[in-house]
């Protein structure tokens, strides 16, 4: 049996060469769960590091019985892993941060209490910790990515994010698609609720980010998603006779 279908609400926190982190991870994780909205367990998915960093999510699930990982064969980009870590999720909800620690799982609660009537409640990044560089760049790809999406999201690249998992799981998921998550919910006709959040510098590891997946990629994948948009299919059965 899938463990998560215990708990109500699973973090998933795809991981790519942060062994630095998994410890503090571990200590802000386990210090968050016995005080969340519900109950909650952490899923790490391990995105093909070559790090020790499969190594120590092992050793920090054996320390805790509310802590389990998935590890992928290769590489394949946080798109993959997050897709990875929503299709194994059997909970009611489904959370998503990243494993850098600049937002932290506390602030989840602010998120948890709203998605009873949200189907994304996401965070924005407020007094946000990085580079005037790395700002001007999120501003300059929010800024198209609205115009093309109209989303009305404010900060699509804040990495904590709470999910009804029944819409999770039909988000049609490609390469870069992490950054349209809200437009990809609004598709289905859900609601979106954004809430500010903590936002603190990278304490250990590296970023992964460069001028490419942070600001030309993601211009790329906007017409990507403008051509998904024009032929998504979007149909509700309103009767049959299959069951008895």
């Amino acid at each position: 049996m899938n463990k998560t279908i215990d708990y109500q609400f699973t973090i998933v926190i795809p991981v790519y060469n942060e062994e630095e982190n998994i410890y503090l991870l571990e200590e802000k994780l386990s210090n968050f769960l016995p005080h969340s909205m519900c109950s909650s367990c952490v899923l790490f998915v391990n995105d093909g590091s070559t790090d020790n960093s499969l190594g120590r999510i092992k050793e920090v699930c054996a320390r805790h019985k509310d802590f389990f990982y998935i590890s992928l064969r290769k590489n394949g980009g946080l798109s993959s892993a997050m897709k990875a870590g929503i299709d194994v999720t059997e909970s009611s909800y489904i959370g998503y941060m990243d494993a850098d620690l600049q937002t932290v799982p506390e602030d989840f609660n602010l998120l948890l209490s709203y998605i009873s009537d949200y189907e994304l409640v996401m965070g924005i990044r407020t007094n946000r910790k990085d580079s005037i560089f790395k700002k001007m760049q999120s501003k300059i790809a929010n800024g198209f990515r609205r115009m093309i999406t109209h989303d009305g999201v404010k900060d699509t690249g804040c990495p904590l994010k709470v999910m009804r998992a029944d819409y999770a799981k039909r988000i049609p998921f490609f390469t870069g698609m992490h950054r349209f998550l809200p437009a990809l919910i609004l598709l289905q006709k859900g609601k979106i609720k954004q809430i500010p959040v903590h936002h603190f510098p990278r304490v250990a590891g590296s970023s992964k980010y460069h001028l490419w997946n942070r600001l030309i990629s993601p211009f790329i994948d906007c017409f990507a998603f403008y051509w998904m948009r024009k032929r998504f299919i979007d149909y509700h059965i309103v009767d049959y006779n299959l069951y008895e």
